[in-house]
């Protein structure tokens, strides 16, 4: 008698808890589904860019804090290749426009550029689109201009 009480009490504490489904369907959606249903940002090619001399510093902390953020997972400071290439000496290697169309609009310059496509043969992962703004791109280079010894 004992154990099927038990059985019974059991049973109701598992079907308690499993219920409620309609009303969780009826609760918003959370912060994590809205960002991933977020559309991806693509950058136009940039054809210029004015480089500041010296370094702006404002810049530079905008970009660091994008690199520790979005970059710091697959590239290092250093000329190590983590998941993707190194950033040490990545200014004097490529033009500024390059480097800004690469962090904006990386699908295109997979698809056009034959040194990105060299990259990803290198690589063997492709660089996912960070949707990074213009103006934190423009904080990047700076950020990778200062990791290279500009002042």
């Amino acid at each position: 008698m004992k154990k099927r009480n038990l059985f019974l009490w059991m049973l109701a504490f598992i079907l308690w808890n499993c219920g409620g489904a309609e009303k969780r369907a009826d609760t918003p959606e959370t912060d994590d589904s809205v960002l991933l249903e977020q559309e991806e940002v693509h950058g136009t090619k940039v054809s210029k860019v004015e480089l500041s001399n010296p370094l702006d510093q404002a810049m530079v902390k905008t970009g660091e804090a994008v690199y520790d953020m979005k970059c710091s997972s697959c590239h290092r400071l250093t000329d190590e290749r983590l998941v993707g290439p190194g950033w040490a000496g990545v200014t004097q290697k490529r033009e500024p426009e390059w480097i800004i169309n690469m962090i904006t609009n990386v699908d295109m310059m997979l698809d056009t550029d034959p040194e990105a496509q060299k990259m990803l043969e290198e690589c063997l992962v492709r660089m996912p689109n960070q949707n990074v703004e213009a103006a934190d791109a423009r904080g990047i280079l700076e950020f990778m201009r200062k990791n290279d010894g500009e002042n």
